[in-house]
């Protein structure tokens, strides 16, 4: 498995506003292939796995599917390959198109185009391409996740398969739009919205609120740790949901 833990456009240092940023938008946060029906706008991203596991071979299912418990379900980085091969190293055109119908399909209509440019954005000349998969479990039959993993993106599909984790488990998602330190409107960064609304949220803050919500220092990286659950319900840094009011959960 090749990984990747460095990234030259994702730097360390983070302040506290933009900190607080970070956190409540991460808290709102593949010998021939057999001829494949093609997709209808109608088909889930689950569906469309469970067709593109199908229609794997022999080597592909060697080389691209676990085990559903197998750990490397659970890592996440910033920069990373999940498996070996790209998906234009490993699959055919037809499977190549597979993906990417369930990568599009996890997004929203409005948001699924432009975050596709943005991981063919920061993937340079080997644009989308370059991005690697792996299956665990076998879908159709069980639980299941299929994990799209490239420079800025790790994304998940499983179908529910993992009780309490509203994407599966750990996404990751940035954008090096211009450059390493962009300027205060961010041109160009599909996410900045992202952040503008966690602005709002911390302006709706009072003095106390704020005083609870902002960090001295951040968190670090540490690869999948960074985002490791404690299981602790107390003592979690930044400010419970149960100290904002109606509105300002609302705007959470």
């Amino acid at each position: 498995m090749t990984t990747h833990s460095s990234c030259p456009d994702c730097g360390d240092s983070t302040s506290r506003r933009s900190f607080l940023k970070s956190t409540l938008a991460g808290a709102a946060a593949f010998a021939a292939a057999p001829v494949m029906a093609a997709p209808t706008p109608k088909d889930k991203p689950e569906t469309l796995v469970t067709q593109l596991y199908k229609s794997l071979d022999e080597k592909q299912r060697t080389d691209l599917c676990f085990d559903f418990e197998h750990p490397l379900r659970s890592k996440v980085d910033n920069n990373w390959h999940i498996t070996k091969t790209s998906l234009d190293g490993n699959l055919t055109p037809d499977q190549r198109d597979l993906v990417k119908q369930i990568f599009m399909g996890l997004h929203s209509k409005e948001w699924g185009q432009k975050v596709f440019d943005q991981v063919t954005h920061d993937s340079g000349k080997a644009g989308f391409g370059s991005s690697s998969i792996a299956l665990f479990g076998e879908p159709g039959k069980g639980k299941f996740e299929f994990v799209l993993t490239g420079r800025h993106c790790t994304r998940r599909c499983d179908g529910d398969s993992v009780e309490g984790a509203a994407f599966g488990g750990p996404i990751f998602y940035g954008h090096a739009a211009k450059s390493f330190n962009e300027k205060a409107d961010h041109e160009g960064n599909v996410y900045w919205h992202q952040a503008k609304r966690a602005n709002e949220v911390y302006q709706m803050l009072d003095g106390r609120q704020r005083k609870l919500a902002l960090l001295n220092e951040h968190r670090g990286e540490h690869h999948t740790d960074t985002v490791k659950l404690t299981g602790k319900k107390t003592g979690l840094p930044g400010i419970p949901l149960t100290e904002l009011a109606r509105d300002q959960k609302d705007m959470v």
